[in-house]
């Protein structure tokens, strides 16, 4: 949550002097942020000749009035779902559309409410294709063509393009459509992402942007990849139901909202969440471009990109669920006696290795045979917290005969609660697992120094723990401290540690392979993570 936070926080560029087109590739394109240019489309002919205002409804009626647009029909208006469910899109005389605006503008200059249209088929209503009981609220000219260079046969509003141009610090971008946007009443669209950068131009009106980056993807819960609308994301912004998007709960927190008036543009990157508020009879024209790094991405290469993209995914998440769980414990990792002083050591010798004790040490260096007595007192609380836990929850068949065989498949130890029932291992938060949780408090030297206690004083306990009580998250945790040890010790002093460590082992292949099942059902459970919260696909 973090790096969530961090990532959440990146602030929005705001710039009054136009850029030029290098000045953008390289300041502002690359660093994948939004920008916001201030009156950088006033001197558009559209400007002037398109405001509302100042006749411009009358222009774009002569202008394009005879043609035919798809307009976007939704009985959920003001609020316009992206997801098709939720929408029609249906075909509408521009002109018919113009004559909605001038009857909301007219009822705006006489300061009265706007009312519902009249229901279509009514005498006074001009010809349409608008099915049923339809309001004039109810429709929104959303993504209009201007110019497609990808279907230049559906471009309906071509002759538009005379009024507008190219900003300059585009100059060198191949664009892939020009498109109108425009709304007679209020409007406000779903929260949704772009796959090209997009420059939004507002020339008439007024509307306000909320932005998320696409770090932020997890708390707005997109909609399953593989759905029609797998850009969009699944909360309903106006009551969004934190008993089913819990994650949902901080989205708000984290947007940034900007406020577009007439001549301003909006620079939104691909990938980047937004969710627009259009004021009454607002005007706007995008401009959408594929990124560099879209247009050179070979298609043979697809496959190996999603397995690195997912891969990166799955292990920030991996260690977000240790970063959350561990936040209270961050304090107890400078004190770790603190965790480990709520039962002081008892003198009770551990069964499951008293039979063995002796054999064990023989042969024993002394320095290894007096290790407890070196030990730190933090440390050798842990060893003991660590012993207890294994001891608590074993069943050993006859303590009195050796155990000969430690393999998962023939063993006499039984990992079994407080009711006696065979305990369950699929552990994977910190907070429930006492034994992760003690490993992780531990620093690198108290962790070095408790598992080489163990391996030679208590084996037979230390192999309990790694076949059978090691949790996914223990085994993660295990071999994080294993990495950090390996980081500040030498070749020489790790390849003894492990020598004496999986040398405590009856079969040492066997404890390799509890570990590594562990941290691998805590990757796998990672990566259903990553594909609920990124990609929408629940297991």
């Amino acid at each position: 949550m973090k790096e969530m936070e961090e990532s959440c926080e990146i602030r929005i560029f705001d710039f009054d002097q136009i850029p030029s087109a290098s000045e953008f590739a390289s300041q502002i394109e690359s660093k994948n942020i939004p920008a916001v240019f201030k009156g950088s489309i006033k001197d558009w002919k559209a400007f002037s000749k398109w405001n509302p205002s100042e006749g411009g409804l009358d222009y774009l009626q002569e202008r394009v009035g005879s043609s035919v647009v798809e307009v976007m029909l939704s009985r959920t208006a003001p609020v316009f779902y992206g997801d098709i469910r939720r929408h029609e899109r249906v075909p509408l005389p521009f002109s018919t559309f113009i004559g909605y605006c001038k009857e909301h503008k007219q009822k705006m200059d006489s300061c009265v409410e706007p009312e519902r249209h009249l229901q279509v088929g009514s005498e006074k209503e001009e010809p349409c294709l608008l099915p049923g009981d339809v309001a004039s609220q109810q429709i929104y000219l959303a993504q209009v063509p201007i110019m497609n260079n990808e279907n230049e046969e559906r471009v309906q509003l071509e002759s538009l393009k005379e009024d507008i141009q190219k900003p300059a610090f585009l100059e060198t971008k191949i664009i892939a459509s020009i498109n109108l946007w425009m709304n007679n009443a209020q409007a406000k669209s779903s929260t949704h992402y772009d796959p090209h950068h997009n420059l939004l131009c507002i020339v008439a009106g007024c509307k306000q942007v909320a932005l998320w980056p696409p770090s932020a993807c997890p708390m707005l819960y997109p909609m399953p990849i593989y759905g029609e609308a797998s850009n969009h994301s699944s909360i309903t912004l106006e009551s969004p139901d934190f008993s089913m998007y819990p994650r949902a709960e901080c989205f708000r927190e984290y947007s940034q909202k900007v406020i577009l008036h007439a001549g301003d543009a909006l620079f939104i990157p691909e990938g980047w969440f937004h969710q627009i508020d259009s004021d009454d009879i607002t005007i706007a024209v995008n401009f959408w471009w594929q990124s560099n790094i879209m247009s050179c991405l070979s298609e043979h290469m697809d496959a190996y990109y999603l397995r690195r993209i997912i891969r990166r995914l799955a292990d920030r998440e991996v260690n977000q669920i240790l970063d959350k769980a561990s936040a209270g414990t961050k304090r107890l990792k400078r004190h770790t006696c603190e965790l480990l002083n709520n039962e002081e050591p008892d003198q009770t010798n551990h069964g499951l290795d008293q039979s063995h004790e002796r054999q064990d040490l023989q042969g024993t260096e002394p320095q290894h045979r007096s290790l407890l007595h070196d030990l730190q007192p933090c440390s050798l609380q842990a060893l003991h917290k660590l012993v207890s836990l294994v001891h608590d929850h074993v069943n050993v068949s006859n303590l009195g005969q050796p155990v000969v065989s430690t393999s998962t498949s023939n063993s006499d130890f039984n990992v079994k609660d407080k009711y006696g029932e065979i305990m369950t291992t699929k552990l994977f938060c910190l907070k429930d697992d006492p034994v992760a949780k003690i490993l992780w408090t531990l620093e690198v030297h108290a962790f070095q120094e408790v598992s080489l206690a163990m391996a030679q004083n208590f084996p037979r306990t230390l192999e309990a723990l790694i076949l059978h009580m090691l949790s996914p998250v223990g085994a993660e945790v295990l071999t994080r401290k294993f990495d950090e040890m390996d980081q500040q010790t030498s070749e020489e002093d790790r390849n003894k540690f492990y020598e004496i460590f999986y040398g405590a082992f009856d079969d040492q292949f066997a404890a390799m392979d509890a570990i590594l099942n562990g941290k691998e059902s805590f990757a796998l459970q990672a990566f259903h993570n990553v594909l609920d919260k990124y990609l929408g696909v629940k297991f």
